[in-house]
C-alpha cells in the first residue's frame, strides 16, 4: 500500500455491511486501513464503520487515516476493542490531492514492529542499531535517491526498476507521469512520484502459471516458438520443482518466455492507459494512470534478469507486448544490478546518503559491460 511494503487484498467502499465484515474475518488481514472523507467533509461513514470493525473477531492492527475531523471519534470506538489501533494523516485532505507518506510510514512501522516480534528478530534490530527495514522498502529507498540525487550530487532523473522473482514481479517507478500530450487529459487522481506495485500472481518458478493465465497458453507458446504441449509440460515442471534451471534449449526458450511475459504484464498494470472519448468539440484522449513512455533508464534485478544470457532483449520484447494505449517505456537503456546492491544502498542512504548515492553512480552511471546494457 503507497510503497509501504504492504499488499492492498481486498477493499470495501461506503458503508460496511454485514457479509463486508464476514469478508474481513475470513481474510484475517495483518493490517486494516481505514479511510474516507476529505477533512472537514463526510465523517458519518467513516464513524460508522469505525463502530463496525471495532466488533470484528480477529486482532488485526486498525490504521485511521481520514477526515481529520472524524479522527477521535473513530478511535473512541476502537476503546475497549482487540485491535490496536493507529493514526495518520488523511490520505486525502482535498479533493484530488494525495498525502500518501504519513500512513506509509505508519503502516512500514507496523510491519516492522510485528515481523520483528514474531520472528524473534528485536535482538538483531538491537544489535544493528535499528536499521532494519523491508527489503522492498530498501530498494524503493535506493531508488527514489538514485533518481532525485542529494543537495551535492544530481540525480539520474526519472527511473524505472524491475524485480522479477520466483513468486512475484515488482514494479518501481520514480517520475510524476504526467500527460506528455498537451491534448491529452488526466483523469482520476494524479498518481503518486513514488510508485511500487507488486504482482503476487506473476513468478518465474512458484507462480509460473500465474503468468501462463494472465498471458495465455497460445501467446506464450507463440512467445517462445514451441508448441502448445511441449511449453504446458515445461510450465508445469518449473512450477513442481522451483530450483530448477533451464537445462536443455527448449526449456531456456520457456524460461526466457516466462521472463518477458512477466515483465510485460507488470509493466503494463503499473503503467498508465489512453482511451480515446468524443466530445462535442471532437475526439480527445483520456489518461488514467501515468504516463511512463519517456522514461529511458529501466534498472533490472532478480535471478531470471540478472543472469539471464541478453537481459536487454529480454525488456526489450516485453516493451514490445502491450498495446500501443499501454502507457510503458518505449525505448530504455537497460541497467543491471548484477551485485544486487540496492536494498544494501537503501539501508545505506538511512545513515549516508551521500556515500549511497556516490556508490549507485559508480556502478549504475557508468556504460561498463558490469554495469549497463543498451
Amino acid at each position: 500500500a503507497f510503497g509501504a511494503g504492504a499488499k492492498v487484498i481486498k477493499t470495501f467502499a461506503y458503508t460496511l455491511t454485514a457479509e463486508d465484515v464476514k469478508e474481513i474475518e475470513r481474510i484475517k488481514p495483518d493490517i486494516l486501513l481505514l479511510c474516507g472523507g476529505i477533512d472537514g467533509g463526510n465523517s458519518e461513514v467513516i464513524t460508522a464503520n469505525a463502530h463496525t470493525l471495532a466488533k470484528t473477531h480477529g486482532d488485526f492492527p486498525v490504521v485511521i487515516a481520514g477526515n481529520r475531523n472524524a479522527q477521535d471519534a473513530c478511535a473512541a470506538a476502537f476503546i475497549g476493542s482487540s485491535h490496536a489501533v493507529h493514526t495518520a494523516p488523511n490520505v486525502m485532505p482535498e479533493m484530488n490531492r494525495l498525502n500518501i507518506e504519513p500512513v506509509a510510514e505508519v503502516i512500514r512501522s507496523i510491519f516492522l514492529d510485528r515481523i520483528i516480534l514474531a520472528k524473534g528478530l528485536n535482538k538483531a534490530n538491537a544489535m544493528l542499531d535499528g536499521i532494519l527495514m523491508p527489503t522492498p522498502s530498501a530498494v524503493l529507498e535506493a531508488l527514489t535517491l538514485l533518481s532525485r540525487g542529494t543537495k551535492k550530487t544530481k540525480g539520474l532523473g526519472d527511473l524505472i526498476a524491475v524485480d522479477l522473482g520466483g513468486a512475484t514481479t515488482d514494479i518501481y517507478s520514480i517520475a510524476k507521469g504526467y500527460p506528455v500530450n498537451p491534448t491529452t487529459v488526466l483523469r482520476g487522481l494524479p498518481e503518486p512520484m513514488v510508485k511500487r506495485t507488486v504482482e503476487g500472481d506473476l513468478g518465474m518458478r512458484y507462480n509460473a502459471e500465474g503468468i501462463l493465465d494472465a498471458f495465455g497458453s497460445e501467446a506464450l507458446a507463440s512467445l517462445c516458438g514451441l508448441p502448445v504441449d511441449t511449453m504446458l509440460a515445461i510450465v508445469r515442471a518449473f512450477c513442481e520443482n522451483p530450483a530448477l534451471l533451464p537445462a536443455n534449449e527448449q526449456e531456456k526458450q520457456v524460461d526466457k518466455a516466462l521472463a518477458a511475459a512477466a515483465v510485460s504484464i507488470a509493466l503494463s498494470r503499473h503503467a498508465g492507459t489512453l482511451e480515446q472519448v468524443y466530445t462535442p468539440v471532437g475526439p480527445v484522449y483520456q489518461q488514467t494512470g501515468k504516463d511512463l513512455t519517456q522514461v529511458k533508464r529501466l534498472l533490472v534485478t532478480g535471478g531470471a534478469l540478472v543472469y539471464a544470457k541478453a537481459p536487454d532483449e529480454i525488456i526489450k520484447q516485453a516493451l514490445s507486448l502491450p498495446d500501443m494505449m499501454c502507457l510503458v517505456p518505449r525505448e530504455t537503456q537497460v541497467t543491471v544490478d548484477k551485485r544486487y546492491i540496492l536494498s544494501a544502498m537503501g539501508l545505506l542512504a538511512q545513515r549516508e546518503s551521500e556515500t549511497a548515492m556516490k556508490i549507485m553512480l559508480d556502478i549504475f552511471g557508468r556504460e561498463e559491460e558490469d554495469a549497463a546494457v543498451k
